[in-house]
């Protein structure tokens, strides 16, 4: 059993070496030093299921070694276990299925934070600060938080039962829900400052998010606007097709708005403006923070460097690496690290980083930065980072994320955005 448990595992271990190569299993066992590694990694891995002191979970040692693998290469290359696919795939899918709300634990209990408008839980008439303390015939009470997606969701048209406490009802409620298809919306909010300026802000790039934006935008210019507010602080990224299609809206036909560059030659690519874009004649400004990442930093960078409109916060967070994610036989996947992004003038995106991933994240955190005066950033005059020449010659900077037009601390812009 054993032998025959160990000789499965050997050739999973195999065929991960393959795909992290990006060629077939047979190459990899033709490749000397490779199988001479692998071979390694088999004998420790046997030796450990056979002879360690207490008895050995072999999926939880071959996951860390993949995790260790990854992490040898960049901040980003990550392995995702197939317990987390789902959430992962929902995330950038634009919708999953369930019973619509926005939830947390608090003092042990489930709550309620909002029912999803449009949802089945609004429909039945669940509230904001509703606890839920059963699902189905299980107590929900001290409910660990991965298990609640587990019980709350499920396939369109399936059914659950919930008992709710709210505060002013004196016995508890019972409501049976019907699971239905969950729309995850990627623009929080848009809506006019006044008679002229709109605002309208996208938390990450889901494969909705283009069709989102442009919704909220032609709405907004049915109410005169001329001017936008483009909020991408605290946006991660997600797809890059997203973010091409929002910052295509804005640029003329024959621009360039990003490049990869990486080792194998397919994984070049560049991408240019189709001169379909709606909102050429929209004045633009583009908010961002240490918490813009990814694409976010694609369209903002690709509007600064073609002096479409001006970035104005804090430099962002410098996540300029593109990872192709590539399925494991289990239901697990990795994203691994295949090309590097660039704005147009040539800025490379990613910032530099070490093995420390604490470090890397820290870093941001760290970052002192004085307010700029004016688009020249009087303030980094004597930086040693790299200097670039937009469309017009104005001087932008590389070194790793987009430096805004105008540096705005993160105080200063939340007293903004509280009053909007």
């Amino acid at each position: 059993m054993l032998k025959k448990k160990f000789s499965i595992l050997t050739v999973t271990v195999l065929t991960v070496a393959a795909l992290f190569l990006g060629v077939a299993l047979q190459s990899v066992i033709s490749g000397d030093n490779i199988y001479q590694q692998m071979n390694k990694f088999a004998e420790v891995l046997n030796n450990a299921n056979k002879n360690y002191v207490d008895e050995v979970d072999t999926q939880k040692l071959v996951e860390a070694a993949i995790n260790g693998m990854l992490g040898e290469l960049d901040p980003h290359s990550v392995y995702i276990p197939a317990s987390q696919m789902q959430k992962v795939n929902e995330d950038f899918q634009g919708s999953f299925e369930g019973i619509g709300i926005e939830y947390d634990i608090i003092n042990d209990t489930l709550t309620v934070v909002s029912p999803i408008p449009g949802g089945p839980s609004e429909a039945l008439g669940i509230l904001a600060g509703d606890k839920i303390v059963k699902i189905d015939d299980s107590s929900a009470i001290a409910i660990k938080r991965d298990n609640v997606p587990k019980k709350l969701r499920g396939k369109k048209g399936t059914r659950v039962r919930v008992e709710i406490v709210r505060s002013e009802e004196k016995k508890h409620l019972e409501f049976e829900i019907i699971r239905d298809k969950i729309p995850i919306y990627t623009v929080d909010v848009s809506f006019m400052l006044d008679s002229e300026i709109g605002y309208v802000s996208v938390n990450r790039f889901a494969a909705t998010t283009h069709q989102e934006f442009v919704d909220a935008v032609n709405k907004l210019k049915l109410q005169g606007m001329k001017k936008l507010i483009l909020d991408l602080r605290n946006n991660p990224g997600g797809y890059l097709e997203q973010a091409f299609q929002m910052a295509d809206e804005f640029l003329p036909a024959g621009k360039k708005i990003v490049y990869t560059k990486g080792r194998q030659a397919s994984f070049n690519e560049e991408y240019f403006s189709s001169g379909k874009g709606k909102y050429n004649d929209i004045t633009l400004i583009v908010l961002v923070n240490q918490g813009s990442a990814s694409a976010s930093e694609i369209v903002s960078g690709a509007v600064q460097d073609w002096d479409r409109g001006l970035i104005v916060g804090e430099t962002t967070f410098g996540k300029g690496l593109v990872q192709r994610q590539f399925p494991l036989p289990d239901g697990a996947s990795f994203r691994l690290t295949t090309a590097r992004y660039y704005t147009p003038t040539g800025r490379l995106i990613q910032r530099p980083y070490g093995k420390d991933k604490t470090a890397y994240r820290q870093e941001v955190l760290e970052r002192e930065e004085e307010e700029g005066e004016n688009l020249e950033h009087t303030a980094e005059a004597d930086s040693t980072r790299p200097q670039y020449k937009t469309s017009i010659g104005r001087t932008v900077y590389g070194g790793g994320g987009i430096t805004p037009d105008f540096v705005v601390k993160a105080e200063k812009l939340q007293r903004f955005t509280g009053q909007l």
